[in-house]
């Protein structure tokens, strides 16, 4: 098992936005659910429907034919959608022991045309550990020595040090303006610009797409509101979310920056096959006194 810890003293290359996507995934919770049923306008209740099939007088009521569709989830204002992601997020962060995922991390450094592909094995333990397991490495050991093991240093020392508070999507770091509504991965989504109230390392500016229906975060995107090294002078990142059971956990990160030593940095994370342990199913095997 390589484990990274409090080694990581070096400048952090990358390792800011994959410690704040990591912990924005972490707090934000969603129901597996989601509406069958596209809601029209701002209603907030869609009755069942019933459809039947006509009889002549030679059927009986046996031939008779009823489809009933379930009524779809009621589509949230915004005001209520923000709200209730942050009640799920606080939820979430109690209720998240621990999880696995494989992750695929892709570096490149299109300026000196070099390139890494690293498999790994992530497990997370609440509240401040991260490990990883190394699977297969193929390409340039510069990108992964100075870019993939320094991102992944980087994003554990930040599991392990950071206050997760400072960090929260909360009104108390953040000033929330919303911008209507869209279309993200098929789902209709609340769009808020989100701008930090401090100029502190871990918060970013830029946006949030919440889930009109259920509340649960679908994408964030933005950059660092401040800078991770002198080295850096740009960092620009997108982040999407998936449903893992009842938790949103992210599924893919692409972030590009600009380094003043080797050029732009590319980089995507790919997060699946996730195996979560919650607080509710530890308590499900616990022996009772």
């Amino acid at each position: 098992m390589y484990k990274v810890g409090t080694l990581f003293v070096m400048r952090r290359v990358l390792g800011i936005v994959s410690s704040l996507l990591l912990f924005l995934g972490a707090s934000a919770v969603a129901q597996s659910a989601r509406p069958a049923v596209p809601m029209a306008g701002s209603s907030d209740f869609v009755a069942p429907l019933l459809l039947s099939s006509p009889s002549d007088s030679s059927s009986s009521k046996d031939s008779e034919l009823a489809l009933t569709v379930p009524p779809a989830l009621p589509r949230m204002g915004p005001e209520f959608a923000l709200q209730v992601y942050r009640n799920r997020a606080s939820m979430q962060a109690e209720q998240l022991w621990s999880y696995s995922a494989s992750t695929l991390i892709r570096a490149e450094l299109p300026d000196t045309q070099q390139y890494g592909e690293y498999a790994l094995q992530r497990h997370y333990s609440a509240p401040h550990s991260l490990a990883f397991k190394a699977l297969r490495f193929n390409g340039d050991n510069f990108v992964k020595s100075n870019v993939i093991l320094r991102l992944m240093q980087s994003e554990a020392s930040h599991v392990e040090k950071d206050d997760p508070s400072l960090n929260a999507l909360s009104s108390a770091n953040y000033k929330f303006s919303y911008k209507g509504t869209s279309q993200v991965q098929g789902r209709l989504v609340h769009v808020y610009q989100v701008k930090p109230r401090h100029k502190r390392g871990g918060l970013f500016k830029g946006r949030i797409y919440l889930d009109a229906f259920t509340a649960s975060m679908v994408r964030a995107e933005g950059k660092p509101v401040k800078s991770p090294s002198i080295f850096l002078k740009q960092v620009e990142f997108v982040q999407d979310y998936a449903d893992v059971g009842s938790f949103m956990l992210p599924v893919h990160m692409h972030s590009e920056a600009k380094a003043r030593i080797v050029g732009r940095a590319v980089v995507d994370i790919y997060n699946s096959d996730y195996q979560v342990t919650s607080g509710a199913a530890l308590a499900d095997v616990a022996p009772s006194l």
